[in-house]
């Protein structure tokens, strides 16, 4: 890789949730879970358009994270059974978007080691969610201690992007983005003038899901732990 990618990083911002930690696996498996208790009222297919369809709608006013998504499910169930649901179903919905609020937090493979190579940078987390559950998750990861300054939005757009830029006193040039997603952590971080790295992970929420594309100050890697490598050849 050409060492002009790299060169002249001052800050690496590091997306949070399926780039630090996995994060979306645990709701698909919940999501699941609730298709097979709602599974009376319609088939899979037909009980997980519908929730996509009422968390969509209801993005605006409940943003992002476990609280919202719980609401969403249980909204969804109330409407998909013709408020036939029982307190029993509608509790069981509860209880399984409450455990995502603990859900394991745990480094990602070669995440911990990645960081610490690059620990001669100044680093941030800006990611977007719930602050309570978010801080609980940074916390419970054990990778709190790499970051000098962590961001917790509604929404990831060029507008968040360019104010944590200012915030941390740094021109976007010199910034580097680092996220699974392309729609929230790259496509943004490109258009006001940062570089980023993609990294996808396994799975993707829909509502993540955008069209890609190649950019010179875009690198895609497999992997974190080629991150490193790839940042440290500009020094």
């Amino acid at each position: 890789m050409d060492n002009m990618f790299s060169d002249g990083i001052e800050v690496i911002v590091f997306d949070a949730d399926d780039t630090l930690w996995d994060c979306q696996s645990h709701f698909e498996k919940v999501e699941r879970r609730y298709c097979e208790l709602l599974s009376s009222y319609g088939d899979e297919k037909t009980v997980a358009g519908e929730l996509f369809r009422t968390e969509r709608d209801n993005m605006a006013l409940l943003g992002y994270g476990t609280k919202a998504f719980t609401l969403s499910l249980i909204e969804n169930a109330v409407r998909v059974s013709g408020g036939k649901v029982s307190g029993d179903v509608v509790g069981e919905i509860v209880r399984m978007g409450k455990s995502l609020l603990s859900m394991p937090a745990v480094p990602l493979p070669g995440v911990y080691d990645a960081l610490a190579r690059l620990s001669g940078y100044r680093m941030a987390v800006f990611t977007k969610g719930e602050l309570l559950d978010q801080e609980n998750k940074l916390r419970r990861s054990g990778l709190a201690g790499f970051f000098e300054h962590v961001e917790i939005v509604s929404d990831k757009t060029e507008r968040e992007h360019a104010a944590l830029c200012d915030r941390l006193g740094v021109v976007s040039g010199r910034v580097l983005m680092v996220g699974n997603s392309f729609r929230s952590d790259i496509a943004p971080a490109v258009a006001i003038g940062a570089r980023a790295v993609h990294i996808p992970f396994h799975v993707t929420w829909q509502l993540e899901k955008t069209e890609e594309y190649a950019h010179e100050r875009i690198v895609r890697l497999s992997h974190i732990s080629e991150l490193p490598s790839l940042v440290l050849s500009g020094r």
